[in-house]
């Protein structure tokens, strides 16, 4: 997978900061471009998410103490085992905070929202829980000494504005805005020709039989030749019901795997 990036202006941001748009190549001959978010957005995101965690903290730490308190004064050893309550739910809030949102709403927090912008992984995909909680433990390293400086000289290094915790994950921070023009550009590749060919019926196909194909395509090529063409003999086998085949031995299972994906983009039936 190839990624390119270029400096762009970046309008849509609410800090006038400036944005790189990254362009990534698919395998499949997919291009797919985002607009990076800038440092501005992301700090104002992470305003917003801290000031969220500052308001909840002080309700649990005021709510706390008092019910320590009340508690303590019949069990004294209560005092003990609740303070250690509050320093796990403070490390929780801090870090689980960030975590459990980017994995509930698909790599954004309330902060990220409001900024319109997304986590996602490099290759464009969204992360996966495992990703999004070590991207978000990185915080104990990104945040010394003290507000983010590590974090801060990162993302002023790195051309895609990367703290830590992204470069371990393989993630990146990405305009909201990016997502609503989404649309794969497919390079020039010609449908497989052959005497007597025409459309197979791709249309015909469902969401999960088009990603199916596409899985198999982003695979073949790591595979065995006698796994890759089994595995494109049994995947056409699934479909044939669905498909105008040319003439048997015409083309491979593989062959026609490829033609149904070229088909598809070609009448911008793209997931």
């Amino acid at each position: 997978m190839d990624i390119m990036s270029s400096d762009q202006p970046d309008s849509g941001s609410p800090l006038g900061s400036f944005a790189d748009k990254l362009t990534i190549e698919t395998p499949e001959q997919t291009a797919l471009e985002f607009a990076v978010a800038g440092i501005g957005s992301r700090f104002l995101a992470l305003a917003l998410d801290t000031l969220i965690q500052m308001l909840v903290g002080f309700v649990a730490l005021f709510g706390g103490i008092f019910v320590i308190s009340l508690i303590s004064a019949a069990m004294p050893k209560a005092g003990m085992w609740g303070a250690a309550i509050l320093i796990l739910f403070f490390f929780l809030l801090y870090f689980g905070y960030f975590a459990l949102f980017e994995i509930i709403w698909n790599g954004q927090t309330p902060g990220k929202r409001k900024a319109g912008i997304r986590v996602i992984k490099d290759s464009g995909r969204p992360l996966t829980p495992a990703e999004s909680i070590g991207r978000n433990l990185m915080r104990i390293v990104d945040w010394l000494p003290a507000f983010y400086a590590v974090g801060m000289v990162s993302a002023i290094l790195t051309k895609e504005n990367k703290r830590l915790g992204d470069l371990v994950a393989g993630s990146l921070v990405v305009r909201e805005s990016s997502f609503s023009t989404l649309k794969p550009a497919w390079q020039t590749a010609e449908m497989p020709a052959a005497p007597g060919f025409s459309p197979v019926g791709a249309d015909r196909l469902s969401p999960e039989e088009c990603a199916l194909i596409d899985s198999y395509l982003n695979r073949r090529l790591d595979l065995e030749p006698s796994v890759r063409f089994r595995m494109a003999d049994e995947i056409l086998g699934r479909l044939k019901s669905k498909l105008t085949l040319p003439a048997e031995g015409m083309l491979s299972s593989d062959r026609i795997l490829e033609a149904l994906a070229y088909e598809r983009r070609a009448s911008g039936r793209y997931s």
